[in-house]
Formats: C-alpha cells, structure tokens, sequence
C-alpha cells in the first residue's frame, strides 16, 4: 500500500525545493569528482592490439576514426555464447545512436567484444543497433583490461576485476576504458570503470531513478532478473 502522503501544491514545492538544494550540492560535487577523474594520470599502451572488424583487421589506432579520443565499452559475450549479454544489451540500448554526437566533441565510440565478427554481426541485426562493435577474439585485449577470464580463474574462486581481486560468477565481464591519443602519436590509457560505476551510462537507470518507485528491485532475487532484451518481453 502507498503510505506516501499528498499534500497541497505549496507544501509539494517547499519539499522539492529542500530537496533541489541537496541535487545542485550533488552535481557540484560531481563536477568535481569528473575534473579529478579528467587529472588521472595515462599509461601507455605499448602492445599492437589487433581487432577484426566489419572492414578487416583493424589496429588500435584506426578506432579511433581520426578522433583524439576513444571510448571503449566491454560489451559481455563469450566466443561460444549464443547471444550478447542482456545486461549489456540493456546498456547498448542506452549508447547506440550518441556516437555522432561525440564524434562532434572529437571522441569515438566502439564496442569490444571476445566473440567473433560474425557472432556480432548477426547479434547486431537481431538488435538493431549501429554503433561501431569490434572483435578483440584471439588478441590480449580483454585480458589485459580485465574483463575476460579463463575457466580455471571463475573455478579458482577470485579473478582481477574492478581493480580488486574478487569471486566473478562468469568468464566475461562489463566494463568501460577510455584512450587518447598522446602528442607523440602514441596511445594512453586514461580511465576504466566497472560494476556500479557503469550506471551513470545507463538513461533508462537514471530515469527510473527519478521516479516513486524507483528501479524496484529490491524485492528480486538478484537486481536485474527482471531485464529482458528488448525483443523478449513479448507483452509490451
């Protein structure tokens, strides 16, 4: 039952003024915090990723489409899944179509995913998506970001994840990297977050967070079970 109670016009504004004074607290501290995360300092990427793409085998360089700087999304799908993670998904949902908007403030968007081309290809039709979505099987990359795992580490209790040792229940896991291209004509890492930190990415979260109920799952057995891709729900 909602135990919420209604009030007049004036007593609603009062409230949600209180409350906007503590929203612009939070968005000048989060000012703060992405000038702190701008500051980090780069690391090098000194190895010859290799990724096969819907043009043949592309070089780090080359995904970044002539931009300064490129945004990464781990999108979850292992070489023998039948389809992309519906978490993910749920978050590909979100970003496709915002690349031309950050190709506009000299960044590039791409998915990485330890599947083949062709699984991608055919998953990306399936879902209607156009953003760029690139296969890293075969190279280091998702190893050495620490989104992929091998079945040994998922058995052995603990994989390298979210920069903290920690039980995985699976061998993909979501994330998101961003490079830049350095002076030189070289490529720094700059940033990668994981887990809670990928919710900022997310407008249907970020909506539903505005709203009475929430993102209601905290009566569910585990956060997302309610998620479907979005050509599963069937009913709507």
């Amino acid at each position: 039952m909602n135990k919420t109670p209604t009030v007049s016009r004036a007593e609603w504004t009062k409230a949600r003024l209180d409350l906007m004074a503590e929203e612009k607290a939070m968005s000048k501290a989060l000012d703060a915090l992405a000038r702190k995360r701008r500051e980090l300092p780069w690391v090098s990427i000194d190895k010859n990723y290799e990724f096969n793409g819907p043009n043949g085998l592309e070089s780090m360089t080359t995904l970044f489409s002539g931009h300064r700087q490129l945004v990464v999304y781990h999108f979850m799908y292992g070489p023998d899944w039948k389809q992309g993670c519906p978490s993910c998904s749920f978050w590909a949902d979100n970003y496709n179509g915002i690349d031309i908007h950050l190709a506009h403030r000299d960044t590039a968007l791409v998915a990485v995913s330890n599947t083949s081309l062709e699984n991608i290809e055919a998953y990306r039709e399936r879902m209607g998506w156009q953003f760029k979505w690139v296969s890293s099987l075969g190279s280091d990359f998702n190893r050495d970001f620490h989104v992929s795992f091998t079945a040994e580490e998922i058995e052995s209790g603990e994989v390298q994840y979210n920069f903290s040792m920690a039980k995985f229940p699976v061998t993909e896991a979501p994330g998101l990297s961003v490079f830049v291209r350095t002076d030189d004509g070289g490529i720094a890492h700059s940033y990668s977050c994981h887990g809670r930190g990928l919710d900022i990415f997310n407008g249907a979260y970020q909506m539903l967070d505005m709203t009475p109920q929430g993102r209601d799952e905290d009566s569910l057995t585990h956060k997302m079970s309610w998620l479907r891709r979005h050509d599963e729900y069937g009913d709507q």
